[in-house]
């Protein structure tokens, strides 16, 4: 939760290790896992079919690479509660997915699902007493994290908005603020957790009546 420091001050940069913006085409097998997603997806969830067939590119996901975009989307799946989803985000992103940024994902989803609920608390409740409490729950994943930290940053503030902690976003969006990253990039992340939120909760619920299908 609490902030780390950090020499990057792009997220481009930070993503050095893995896909960057202009990097391969997606392969065939990926683009048809993207259309099969949307295909999912019925007629009164028409926004969302659209936007994202935009957040998922690098011209409606500004400041973000390949690898950072598709992470989020990752990760945001993950703490929607749809392992259907992230699968298939997993299949469309193909080769623009590497396999730390994969981990970081994953990671993100798993240690952001505890803080932010413990967080959440501390920030909600109106004794200040819990707030000079340590919290005594084991976080490592924070401290060494996979693809780097600029990066799980940016994955920890997705799965935050998700989740719904306001703390954990406050502590997040500042931590890629005081390393430079631009509001642009920040907001990417961020619509584009929305936009798979969404996404997971139509599809939970289509899947749940037995009309649809999303690829796995």
């Amino acid at each position: 939760m609490q902030p780390t420091t950090d020499s990057s001050t792009t997220v481009s940069g930070a993503a050095a290790a893995g896909t960057t913006v202009g990097g391969p085409a997606p392969d065939s097998r990926a683009a048809d896992a993207l259309e099969q997603l949307r295909a999912a997806l019925p007629d009164y969830a028409r926004d969302l079919r659209l936007n994202l067939s935009t957040v998922l590119t690098p011209e409606g996901a500004p400041g973000l690479s390949d690898a950072q975009l598709w992470s989020v989307a990752v990760a945001a799946a993950i703490a929607a509660g749809n392992p259907v989803l992230a699968r298939a985000l997993e299949t469309a992103a193909g080769e623009r997915l590497d396999a730390a940024h994969l981990l970081a994902a994953r990671t993100a989803a798993a240690i952001m699902g505890m803080n932010n609920i413990y967080y959440r608390f501390v920030h909600l409740v109106e004794e200040p007493a819990y707030r000079s409490l340590p919290a005594r729950l084991r976080m490592n994943a924070l401290g060494s994290p996979p693809a780097g930290k600029v990066d799980f940053e940016l994955l920890s503030l997705a799965v935050s908005a998700v989740n719904g902690c306001g703390m954990c976003l406050s502590a997040h969006e500042r931590a890629l603020r005081e390393r430079s990253i631009a509001p642009e990039a920040i907001q990417s992340a961020v619509r584009i957790a929305a936009v798979i939120h969404a996404v997971g909760v139509v599809l939970q619920y289509e899947l749940g009546a037995g009309s649809a299908g999303v690829p796995g």
